[in-house]
C-alpha cells in the first residue's frame, strides 16, 4: 500500500537521496522495506533565519503495509494515500460538423487545443501574434530600442503573456488537473521539480522552447495552428455560431474557444458590438517596486544568504491601508523589468526573471484591487478605459517613448520628483519623475500608508535602495465574458465557449491552463469528433 508521510526535514546541505530513508525510519522500517517513493510537495521553512531548512511530503510504497497498522500508530502526519484520479468523459453524441477553433494561443487556448487533440478532435488554434521563435526575435528588437510590432509583443503571440512574465506556476487551487497541466510542461521540456515544488517556476528564458515542444506534439496529434490571423468578426445566425472572420478569411465552425488573453482589447469592443455578454470585474493596478537582490536575499536569508541550495529569495506581502489591501504580485527574484506594451502610444510595466534567477534585482508588482463603481463608468469596458488613461499619461510623461517612469521610494513618499540616472533592471531604459501624478488617488494613497509598514515588516531592508516604476496595469482582466457556469457557453450564443483570463476566469499561467482543460472537457463531454 502508499502512505502519504507530511513534513520530512532536510537541512540545506542533505541531499534529497536521504529522503527514503528519513521516510523509513518515520514507518519505523528498514530503508529496504521502501520499494518506491515520490516528492509530493517541497518547500523552504524560513520562519527563522538561523534555522532554515526544507520539509516534504512523500507518498511511499511499502508492499506489506496494511492500512490498519498505520491508522493505528500515533504519528498524524502518516496516513494511508489514495491519489485523486484525473478523469475524462466519454465523447458525447452531438455531431459536429467542423473542427473547433480555438481563439489564441496562450496558455488556456494550448492547452483546450492540446486536450482535445489528444482525444482525436483536430482543434485548430488561430494566433493573431507570430510562432514563438519570431516572436523571441520582434521582443528582442524592441528591447534594443526598436519600434513596437502591435501584433508580436510581449503580450501577443504564441504562449500569450505568459511566455515572457517569469513562468511562475503558482496556483490557488491543487488537484489532478493542475497536475495534469505541470505533467504536460514537464513532458515538454519543463524540469521535473514543477511537479511538487511549491513555487514551482520555469523561467522567461526556458518557456519559449517548452511552448514550442508544446505546440509540435499538438500538431503531432493532429492539430493545427495559424499565425498571423487576428479574428475580427464572429459568424452568427439566430443565436449560433458558424464561424470566424479573420484577417485570413472565413473559417467555419460550429464551436469556438475565446480564450483572447486580457490584453485583446480590440477584439473586447468587437464581442461588444456583436452582444456577447460582457461586464466590467475587479482588477489590479499599481507599481512594480525593485531592489537588490542581496538586500532581500539578506533580509530573508539571514547568515544563510548565499547558501546553493537557497538561490534568490521571493517575498509575499500584503498590508491592509483605508478600505483596500495593497499586496506584491508577480515576484520576480533576481528578475528584470519591462515593458509589458500591446498598443503603440501607451506604455506599462511587468517583470520576468530567468530561470537562474542571476539578475541582480528583485523586482514585484505593488499594487490594489480597483473595482468597476471606481473607474467612473458603469460601461462593460470601463476598465480597459481605466488602464489606458494611466497607461497613455506614463507614454507621454516619458517623453514618448517607452521608457520606464521611474522614482526612489523615499521621493515618492515626499511627493518630490527623483533626478538623475537611477538603478533599474529596466531594458528600454528610465525616466525619472513624480509618480504621484501617473496614478489612481486610491493607489497612491496605499502606497503611501502601506510602504512603511511593509518595511518595518521586513526590519528597514523592503524600501532601503528602493525604486518604483509604473503603471502596473495590466496583472487582471478588467472585463468578464459571461458563461454559464455549467456548460461554460455564452448566454444566448450556443457553441461559444469564453475561457482563461481574458474571459475573467483565471489569474496567471496554471489557473488559464485549467480553465482551458476544463472547457475542453466540456466540449468533449458534448460532442462526437468531427469525422
Amino acid at each position: 500500500m502508499s502512505v502519504k508521510i507530511n513534513n520530512i526535514r532536510l537541512e540545506l546541505d542533505d541531499p534529497e537521496e536521504a529522503l527514503p530513508a528519513r521516510a523509513a525510519s518515520r514507518l519505523g522500517l528498514d530503508r529496504a522495506a521502501v520499494l518506491h517513493w515520490r516528492i509530493l510537495r517541497k518547500s523552504l521553512d524560513a520562519r527563522r533565519h538561523d534555522d532554515l531548512h526544507f520539509m516534504y511530503a512523500m507518498e511511499v510504497e511499502v508492499p506489506d503495509l496494511e492500512a490498519r497498522q498505520v491508522r493505528s500508530w500515533l504519528d498524524p502526519e502518516v496516513q494511508p494515500f489514495v491519489p485523486e484520479r484525473f478523469w475524462w468523459p466519454e465523447p458525447g453524441s452531438r455531431p459536429l460538423d467542423h473542427r473547433p477553433v480555438i481563439i489564441g494561443a496562450g496558455p488556456a487556448g494550448l492547452i483546450a487545443g492540446y486536450l482535445l487533440a489528444e482525444h482525436g478532435y483536430r482543434p485548430l488554434i488561430l494566433e493573431r501574434g507570430r510562432a514563438v521563435k519570431e516572436r523571441v526575435a520582434d521582443v528582442r528588437r524592441f528591447d534594443a530600442g526598436g519600434a513596437l510590432d502591435p501584433e508580436s509583443n510581449y503580450l501577443f503571440g504564441e504562449g500569450g503573456a505568459g511566455t515572457f512574465s517569469d513562468g511562475k506556476l503558482t496556483s490557488r487551487s491543487t488537484g489532478p488537473d493542475v497536475l495534469r497541466i505541470l505533467e504536460i510542461l514537464a513532458e515538454c521540456h519543463g524540469k521535473p521539480s514543477i511537479l511538487y515544488e511549491h513555487r514551482p517556476h520555469l523561467g522567461s528564458n526556458r518557456l519559449p522552447l517548452i511552448v514550442r515542444t508544446l505546440r509540435r506534439k499538438f500538431e503531432q496529434m493532429g492539430g493545427e495552428i495559424r499565425f498571423s490571423c487576428r479574428v475580427e468578426d464572429l459568424d452568427l445566425e439566430d443565436g449560433r455560431l458558424r464561424g470566424v472572420l479573420t484577417s485570413s478569411g472565413h473559417f467555419p465552425a460550429q464551436v469556438v474557444i475565446l480564450a483572447i488573453g486580457h490584453s485583446a482589447r480590440d477584439t473586447y469592443g468587437m464581442l461588444l458590438r456583436r452582444g456577447v455578454p460582457l461586464e466590467a470585474k475587479p482588477f489590479q493596478l499599481g507599481v512594480r517596486i525593485e531592489q537588490p537582490q542581496k538586500q532581500i536575499d539578506s533580509a530573508c536569508h539571514g547568515s544563510r544568504c548565499g547558501h546553493p541550495a537557497l538561490g534568490a529569495a521571493d517575498y509575499g506581502l500584503s498590508v491592509r491601508t483605508g478600505n483596500c489591501d495593497l499586496f506584491t504580485f508577480c515576484m520576480c527574484a533576481g528578475g528584470y523589468v519591462m515593458p509589458s506594451v500591446s498598443e503603440p502610444g501607451y506604455f506599462c510595466t511587468n517583470g520576468q526573471s530567468e530561470c537562474r534567477h542571476d539578475s541582480p534585482f528583485a523586482n514585484s508588482g505593488l499594487v490594489v484591487t480597483v473595482n468597476p463603481a471606481e473607474t467612473g463608468s458603469s460601461h462593460p469596458l470601463a476598465g480597459v478605459h481605466f488602464q489606458q488613461r494611466y497607461e497613455r499619461l506614463a507614454y507621454l510623461v516619458a517623453g514618448r517613448s517607452y521608457a520606464a517612469p521611474i522614482q526612489w521610494v523615499g521621493d515618492f513618499l515626499q511627493a518630490r520628483p527623483s533626478r538623475g540616472k537611477l538603478p533599474s533592471s529596466s531594458c528600454r531604459g528610465t525616466a525619472p519623475t513624480d509618480l504621484n501624478g501617473l496614478l489612481p488617488e486610491k493607489v497612491t494613497e496605499a502606497l503611501v500608508h502601506g510602504l512603511p509598514i511593509m518595511d518595518r515588516r521586513f526590519h528597514g531592508l523592503f524600501l532601503k535602495h528602493a525604486t518604483l516604476t509604473g503603471p502596473e496595469a495590466r496583472g487582471s482582466s478588467p472585463v468578464r465574458i459571461l458563461r454559464d457556469p455549467l456548460g461554460r457557453q455564452s448566454p444566448g450564443i450556443e457553441g461559444l465557449y469564453p475561457c482563461g483570463e481574458g474571459a475573467g476566469f483565471a489569474g496567471g499561467i496554471i489557473s488559464a491552463a485549467v480553465d482551458g482543460l476544463r472547457t475542453a472537457r466540456a466540449i468533449v463531454a458534448a460532442y462526437a469528433p468531427p469525422h
